[in-house]
């Protein structure tokens, strides 16, 4: 590998879905302010992402909803109502 070519942060973090508990220990620049302690007992740098391979549905072949906000229903009343406005007209 080229001397001097990533950045001065550049680290090992763990990386881990919310939503199947699955964690990555992969290189990278990401801010953090958690830790923990990979299976290796070393303590690294702690991101939490809300997908990943593990839990995305092109990779598991299972489709989920994550409706973390409730955008879902807004989408549905939004559609309820467009489809109610045209019949009237």
């Amino acid at each position: 590998m080229k001397a001097d070519i990533h950045p001065k942060n550049y680290r090992l973090v763990i990386f881990k879905d919310n939503s199947s508990e699955e964690r990555f220990l992969i290189g990278s620049t990401i801010n953090t302010t958690k830790t923990d302690t990979w299976t290796d007992g070393k303590e690294y740098p702690l991101s939490s992402v809300e997908i990943s391979s593990a839990s995305h549905p092109f990779y598991t072949g299972q489709e989920k909803v994550m409706d973390t906000a409730g955008r879902v229903e807004r989408f549905k009343a939004r559609a309820a109502k467009a489809i109610a406005g045209s019949n009237n007209q």
